[in-house]
């Protein structure tokens, strides 16, 4: 757990981290030391917490351990096919959502890909990793726009294009008609699009774009469950797409990448009906109500469609008051995700994983000090 305290003398900045939940790592750079516990709203997981029921599955199921899982994942694979009314041939289970995004990168080795950025940045580090070659195209504005023809223009002279919707640091969707847009476009140009859709359960399961991968759209979805479930300990994503392409990506992965107890638990977190609705009234109230008191603080705050929201102060943006913020909450008993990693952003925005009431209430009370 971080903490927080008093300023550290360092000699040299310590670099800062490159995602949420680091949070000690957060506050070497600040140079903060450690002696009160600090609440993380760098990492953006349901505070629901996970299923009630999960500590006594999880007891029962330990036997899972004493035997290899199954490499072809065949029951987690039926359990999400009936889940988005899909063959399993379209499914492939992964050790989270990074592993998918790495599998992708190795299937399109020394290719072209382009990133829409600011963006989580496994996209752009996995396909530099692979030697391809990467491209960027920048979200316009403050309410970070997709610039829908310009990247029809820009994703002819690709294979790949990464996407994530909801957005991941802004919070931003792409209307799925601009996602029409772009999959008539990519089709005709033989590109693949990439739609990492990791948030999309907070926004709600009738924006996902599984329908397309129906249709047989040049479309790969990737998903994720530990963060609608708060299991990113256990590492749990997964692929859509056509049963080709998945075979194509599935060849990439190592045996027995995802461990037993994940594989089995699968259908179990996609029966809990009631765990979906209670997140989705708690997620709908406060992101609304959240956004409309930083928006009266006086904070720029994208329109948001996930569990957390983006904002900085109004006026110029510059990293310097950024930082002030990040302290301002530290102060206060809060760590933030600065955004010093994500292109354009350059730490003069923070994200903000949304909590509880209670604690919305306390980290909007720290920053309308800072407003002040």
């Amino acid at each position: 757990m971080a903490r927080r305290g008093s300023v550290r003398s360092k000699c040299y900045p310590q670099p800062w981290p490159q995602h949420g939940g680091e949070g000690d790592a957060l506050l070497a750079r600040l140079g903060i030391s450690d002696n009160d516990a600090l609440t993380d709203l760098s990492a953006s997981l349901n505070p629901l917490g996970p299923p009630d029921w999960l500590g006594d599955w999880l007891a029962r199921s330990l036997p899972l351990l004493t035997h290899y899982p199954d490499r072809q994942q065949q029951e987690a694979r039926e359990a999400l096919a009936h889940h988005h009314a899909l063959d399993a041939a379209q499914v492939r289970v992964t050790n989270g959502g990074a592993e998918a995004i790495h599998l992708i990168a190795q299937a399109y080795r020394s290719k072209r890909a382009l990133v829409i950025e600011p963006t989580f940045g496994e996209y752009a580090r996995a396909c530099e990793l692979n030697g391809m070659e990467v491209r960027r195209l920048s979200l316009v504005g403050d309410d970070f726009r997709l610039d829908v023809d310009g990247l029809c223009q820009a994703l002819v002279a690709v294979d790949v294009v990464f996407l994530c919707r909801p957005n991941n640091p802004t919070g931003t969707l792409v209307s799925c008609q601009a996602i029409e847009t772009l999959l008539e476009h990519a089709e005709a140009a033989n590109t693949l699009l990439v739609v990492d859709e990791a948030f999309i359960e907070f926004h709600g399961e009738q924006a996902s774009l599984v329908d397309w991968v129906r249709r047989g759209a040049p479309l790969v979805l990737l998903r994720s469950l530990t963060k609608f479930y708060c299991l990113p300990g256990l590492r749990l994503g997964y692929l859509l797409a056509q049963p080709e392409r998945v075979q194509q990506i599935s060849g990439y992965q190592v045996a027995w990448s995802l461990n037993a107890l994940a594989a089995a638990l699968i259908p179990h977190l996609l029966n809990d009906q009631g765990y979906v609705e209670r997140t989705l009234n708690w997620v709908s109230g406060e992101r609304s109500r959240v956004g409309k008191n930083l928006r009266r603080l006086g904070y720029v705050v994208p329109e948001a469609h996930a569990n957390f929201v983006l904002c900085r102060p109004g006026g110029v943006a510059s990293p310097a008051r950024g930082e002030a913020m990040l302290r301002q909450l530290v102060k206060h008993g809060f760590i933030a995700r600065h955004t010093h990693t994500f292109a354009g952003l350059d730490g003069s925005w923070v994200r903000l994983a949304l909590g509880l009431p209670a604690t919305n209430d306390a980290w909007l009370a720290a920053l309308a000090g800072a407003a002040e």
